[in-house]
Formats: structure tokens, C-alpha cells, sequence
């Protein structure tokens, strides 16, 4: 298997706490520039998502905290996506420091929604696969 898809992100001093950790909340930011930088790279941009009448759902996220991250701290933050055989996938994320420590775990449930119907479509690994110039990097 290829490595996982990964963006470099640098903590800023304003993305901290009182304590100077990483505020919890941005870690979700960090995701979700991973989760919009993979499907950029595979071809995929969220006018020609809406264009072609979907969109992205978090429908679950959970976060486990390993090491404290501080202003100036250097991480990769990857994706890889997980296909099953319904309407959802799994997004399995890592925040991992330049040392290689691993700060953060992020797993999330998703699904892509039919923008008109407003409901999930049925085989979401098959319109990612249709809209991707580059499907490899989900997997596919």
C-alpha cells in the first residue's frame, strides 16, 4: 500500500489555548484541510462537487488526544479513506509531529448527500470514483 495522503500544516501562536496547546477545536480545521487537500489533489473541487449535485457529510468525528501540540510545532496531518459497502465511509486521520510523534488520532464517519433529495447517495465509493481525475488517492 502507498503512504497515506499527508499535508504539512505549522501551529500559529493564535490557534492556541491559555495553557499554549493547540486548541481543541483546531484540530478539526486540520482535518477537514487534510480531508478538502486530498479530494483537490485527486481532482476534485467542491464547485464541481456542487455542480454535479453532491456534497460531503460528517455525520460522526472522534478525537483522541495524544501529545500536546504547541505555536511554531511543525505536523503532517494524513487521510485515507475506508470503503465499506453502504451509504458511509470512514476517514482515518493522523496528526503526527516532525519527531514523529503522533498527536492526535482523528476518526470520522462520512457520506456524501445528494444535494436536491438531501438524502446520502447509495454507493458513495462509486461517484467519488466517477468524479476523480486521480481515484487512487481515495483507495479506489
Amino acid at each position: 500500500m502507498s503512504e497515506p495522503f499527508s499535508v504539512p500544516v505549522t501551529v500559529r501562536g493564535y490557534e492556541t489555548d491559555t495553557q499554549g496547546h493547540l486548541n481543541q477545536s483546531v484540530y478539526l480545521n486540520y482535518a477537514e484541510h487534510a480531508r478538502w487537500s486530498l479530494l483537490r489533489a485527486a481532482g476534485i473541487s467542491q464547485a464541481g462537487l456542487v455542480a454535479s449535485g453532491v456534497g460531503p457529510v460528517a455525520l460522526e468525528t472522534t478525537i483522541r488526544f495524544r501529545r500536546e501540540l504547541l505555536a511554531g510545532d511543525e505536523v503532517a496531518v494524513s487521510c485515507v479513506f475506508e470503503w465499506g459497502g453502504g451509504k458511509t465511509f470512514r476517514i482515518r486521520q493522523v496528526v503526527t509531529k516532525a519527531d514523529g510523534t503522533v498527536a492526535a488520532e482523528i476518526d470520522a464517519v462520512g457520506g456524501l448527500m445528494d444535494l436536491t433529495e438531501r438524502r446520502l447517495v447509495p454507493d458513495p465509493r462509486q461517484r467519488f470514483k466517477e468524479l476523480a481525475a486521480e481515484p487512487e488517492l481515495f483507495g479506489l
